[in-house]
């Protein structure tokens, strides 16, 4: 005898398992790209000015991330999509979160925030690692200045066309971490360029000039 459901208990269905992290999958098409980078600013202001400042990036973020898009998350969290960027044919437009961590000691740190608590369907696209330290280290001088040294440690997990495994492994994998390195180049750069500036602008002072990146 067949069995009839009861409209009024409708049968629960089997919870769905959530899916892996991308850095987890075991997917072929799943690529890893990671990159390291360091540089430096120069900040003609005592190392308390410059803390004040950076402590305070609610004013100063979003004015320098443009034109990337910037939503704020939370207390210390920003959604930023950075642009379209693209290769072999692929293109992708990353959108990351970011938490910037009130400093400890005179060292700032900026970390990942997961996709899940902005937009969960990213972790099926691509997947972020991003890891950044900027320390405060005052310089004695006759004017005093402080240099702001920040390194950055990203790794980036991306499932690419099937098409594209048809290519030399070794080709998609410079290549991917060539793209990397031109996206990170790219934004921090830039990043750096505006945050220096937008201080000594805010603070009535003369900009050191632009300096070569160190990457």
């Amino acid at each position: 005898m067949s069995s009839v459901s009861d409209p009024r208990n409708p049968p629960r269905s089997e919870p769905r398992e959530p899916v892996p992290a991308l850095r987890h999958s075991e997917d072929a098409r799943v690529r890893c790209y990671t990159s390291h980078f360091a540089d430096l600013m120069e900040m003609r202001a005592p190392a308390t000015t410059v803390a004040h400042y950076l402590d305070h990036h609610e004013g100063w973020f979003r004015r320098c991330a443009a034109p990337m898009q910037v939503q704020p998350l939370g207390r210390n969290g920003y959604v930023l999509t950075l642009g379209r960027f693209g290769n072999f044919g692929f293109e992708v437009e990353p959108t990351i979160g970011l938490e910037l961590l009130p400093q400890s000691r005179g060292v700032y740190r900026i970390c990942t925030v997961p996709p899940e608590q902005f937009e969960p369907g990213l972790r099926d696209l691509y997947d972020v690692e991003f890891n950044a330290a900027l320390r405060l280290e005052e310089q004695d001088a006759d004017a005093p200045h402080t240099d702001v040294r920040w390194e950055l440690d990203l790794s980036v997990w991306i499932r690419l066309p099937a098409v594209i495994g048809l290519l030399p492994e070794s080709l998609v994998q410079t290549s991917g971490d060539h793209l990397l390195r031109q996206i990170v180049r790219q934004i921090s750069r830039r990043l750096t360029w505006k945050v220096q500036e937008d201080f000594h602008a805010t603070h009535g002072l003369e900009c050191p000039p632009r300096r070569r990146a160190q990457f």
